[in-house]
């Protein structure tokens, strides 16, 4: 993975300590639009790693790709999985 490791990992650690929050959140009962609005600062958390991981495969993955052949697969992964997002 080229994208900046220790960014991601920041990343991933604070949505796992939001996740962790709806949770106790949902076993206190609490009121459903606080909760509903963690899950999307949870949410928005992991585009926001999705995205940085992305950028990073396209700046070094696709570009450094050794030739044309697998320059079109790495794309062509990349493209698939704009698809999945998008669904």
């Amino acid at each position: 993975m080229m994208a900046d490791q220790k960014q991601i990992l920041r990343l991933l650690k604070t949505a796992r300590g939001q996740l962790d929050g709806i949770i106790d959140m949902v076993e206190e009962n609490r009121y459903c639009i606080d909760i509903s609005t963690q899950v999307m600062a949870a949410e928005a958390l992991l585009k926001r790693v999705n995205r940085e991981i992305l950028t990073a495969h396209l700046e070094h993955c696709v570009k450094d790709a050794a030739d044309g052949q697998e320059r079109q697969q790495k794309i062509d992964e990349f493209v698939d999985t704009l698809g999945r997002i998008l669904k």
